[in-house]
């Protein structure tokens, strides 16, 4: 069985960082999958999804690293090309990725206990997402 819903949310843009895991395991119920995947899929080129502790410190963390790593205060070519000041939240979230696997055992998600499915927002203002969510098994 194959089933595709999607989560649409509205973010704060600049690293939002929001946990998805309710709104993912919302979806598996609803697809009465006992054990198989879950795939998430962010549809946009300035977000990502991973997992992550979503606790205060390791969130700021997060954060820091991302700027340390690809700074927002530099110049990109996509900036020069179309002027919207955005370049570091492209090359950000095609680091981290646009999608990720979970696996499925006996109706639930396979994470660790301190593990939560987080969506992250790069861009330069808010926006509103959508996280396609497709669950196969049996």
């Amino acid at each position: 069985m194959v089933v595709t819903e999607s989560i649409s949310l509205s973010t704060r843009g600049n690293g939002d960082i929001i946990d998805i895991t309710p709104q993912v395991e919302e979806q598996l119920a609803k697809s009465r999958v006992s054990n198989g995947m879950v795939t998430l899929f962010v549809a946009g080129s300035t977000a990502g999804v991973t997992t992550i502790e979503f606790e205060p410190g390791l969130v700021a963390d997060f954060k820091e690293m991302w700027q340390r790593l690809i700074p927002q205060n530099t110049t990109y070519a996509h900036d020069r090309a179309w002027g919207d000041g955005n370049g570091h939240s492209h090359v950000r979230a095609s680091l981290l990725g646009a999608s990720l696997v979970i696996p499925v055992s006996n109706k639930r998600l396979v994470l660790g206990t301190w593990q939560q499915v987080v969506l992250v927002d790069f861009d330069n203002r808010p926006r509103s997402r959508r996280v396609v969510v497709q669950v196969m098994g049996e």
